[in-house]
């Protein structure tokens, strides 16, 4: 080989060490963010193919190993060489909201890659140390650079064995410790959304009355749930709440398997999650795994202000709560102010108990009666829990009211359903002051999408005095939906980054209160 293209070669390797590490933490990232499925991971390269304009690029200049004479190999190879150089620019160091969690799965995908790595770049010197074949040394390279994304997934196929021995091992071990507490009672609460709130207000209601474990955070997959069991449970312990999430047709049912709830509660069926579920059947279905396997003595809650879960009731006996007249535990009297909300309860015997929290929101009201109905059941009087009901907190990035001097911040940014968005900008309509909205959109809602951020824009038309789109593309349906329902165009402001829609905001001069709400936070695949 010429002594240029030696030279070469050893300057595309050592380049090619710090492109391949960039390329491997960003597609791990996004196979994280996808959850670790390859058919979901495909649809989202399907979806940013653009990305990969740089890949596809490297792996047509690897067509060098086919070069007939030096001087094509030569100029291909040199081509290469700043293809990979812009590949290297392409997956540099990003500002990400949720960087790469270095999870033990992920650890393990890092080696089972990195050994698929050192084998073809060991190919790649037995290539260059033949006669004949010397320019394939090129190619190995090239395409190691080019489908280091595809490596990723070639390491979760060979890893998925190990993968499940070790998640079948861990939920073993937590449900033998389960099945070591026969008086702990587990309620499941899933639903659309709604559930981490219920969670966390039943929690904080139940925590000082009897020993309560819950899940943390949102822990409400598998692995999440086994994990709480194992690092948490104690024999102490009388109640598990079990917060259970789900995007697939099956994954309650998944939940219900390892923790067997006795009691259950629906807070929502709702269109989120439609790209993977498919249909608003198979949610229904989904969500209502969790009626099917309750005992026929398990007490099972539903939010019946929701219209879908009305006019499809599950079929296993259940307690109805909501502000919905028929409702078993009904709130009503409901008064908002600044500061939080006053509503009363009516049980089922009749009693009425006054309440008052610091959360904002007709829905916020539903999920706390909803919390009041299932501590009612475990056997705490309603009257007690006043003083409980008045210290719940807003979750973190669920309608949390954060004050910032002239500006406050009603920060819903994990919000990402219609029916959760409709509430928000009804809370917003309702406060004094310049209302802002600030959002990126929805996602995840399938051929439904564009329709629901449409009627998205019409509402926030009617609550806002002024839109803030974070992201162009991603926003074109609300923008159209706020002009159609008449608002004015010079009220819209789009900006591609988040941080400079802040800024934006806040150089907005006015007289007023500036009233802000983030409204839903799209992930980095996003």
């Amino acid at each position: 080989m010429h002594p240029y293209l030696q030279l070469l070669f050893g300057a595309t390797v050592l380049l090619s060490f710090w492109t391949v590490f960039r390329s491997l933490v960003y597609n791990l990232h996004m196979f994280q963010l996808n959850g670790y499925r390859a058919s979901t991971h495909f649809a989202w390269m399907g979806k940013n193919a653009k990305h990969y304009l740089p890949e596809l690029a490297v792996l047509a200049l690897s067509a060098v190993g086919f070069a007939q004479n030096g001087v094509t190999a030569a100029i291909l190879s040199t081509a290469l060489f700043f293809a990979i150089m812009a590949l290297m620019v392409s997956n540099r160091e990003r500002n990400l909201k949720k960087p790469l969690v270095y999870t033990a799965r992920v650890k393990r995908l890092i080696v089972t890659t990195l050994v698929l790595t050192a084998a073809l770049f060991a190919l790649a010197v037995y290539f260059l140390s033949t006669a004949d074949k010397k320019y394939f040394a090129f190619t190995v390279v090239g395409g190691i650079n080019a489908l280091t994304p595809v490596l990723i997934l070639l390491a979760n196929l060979i890893n998925r064995p190990m993968e499940k021995g070790i998640n079948l091992h861990y939920t073993r071990e937590a449900k033998r410790m389960l099945k070591s507490c026969p008086d702990l009672e587990t309620i499941g609460i899933t639903g659309s959304y709604g559930k981490t709130g219920v969670k966390f207000y039943l929690y904080t209601i139940l925590r000082a009355w009897t020993d309560t474990l819950v899940t943390p955070e949102s822990y409400n997959t598998p692995m999440g749930i086994v994990k709480t069991v194992r690092g948490s449970l104690r024999a102490t312990h009388k109640l598990f709440l079990c917060e259970m999430g789900a995007k697939w047709v099956g994954d309650i049912k998944e939940l219900c398997d390892i923790v067997h709830p006795k009691h259950g509660m629906i807070t929502a069926l709702g269109d989120q999650h439609l790209e993977s579920f498919g249909s608003v059947e198979n949610i229904i279905k989904t969500k209502y795994e969790l009626a099917d396997a309750l005992p026929e003595n398990g007490r099972l809650y539903v939010n019946w202000d929701n219209e879908r879960i009305r006019e499809n009731p599950p079929k296993h006996a259940f307690i109805k709560y909501g502000t919905h007249p028929d409702a078993d535990y009904r709130a009503f009297d409901i008064r908002s102010g600044a500061k939080g909300t006053a509503f009363s309860v009516k049980a089922p015997d009749g009693s009425v108990t006054a309440f008052d929290t610091k959360l904002l929101g007709v829905h916020n009201v539903v999920n706390i009666t909803g919390a009041i109905a299932a501590a009612n059941g475990f056997g705490m009087p309603i009257p007690d829990m006043r003083l409980y009901v008045r210290r719940i907190d807003a979750v973190p990035h669920r309608m949390q009211l954060v004050e910032k001097g002239a500006v406050t911040v009603i920060d819903d940014a994990f919000n990402s359903n219609p029916a959760g968005c409709k509430a928000a900008l009804e809370t917003l309509s309702g406060m004094e002051g310049l209302r802002v909205l600030v959002t990126p959109g929805m996602v995840e809602l399938g051929a439904k999408q564009d329709e629901l951020n449409e009627a998205f824009g019409r509402q926030a038309a009617a609550a806002c005095d002024l839109i803030v789109l974070v992201g162009e593309k991603q926003t074109a349906a609300i923008r159209r939906g706020a002009l159609a329902a008449g608002f004015d165009e010079k009220n819209i402001h789009t900006d591609e980054q988040f941080t400079a829609c802040m800024q934006y905001v806040y150089g907005v001069k006015t007289d007023k209160k500036k009233i802000v709400l983030l409204e839903n936070d799209l992930p980095d695949n996003y």
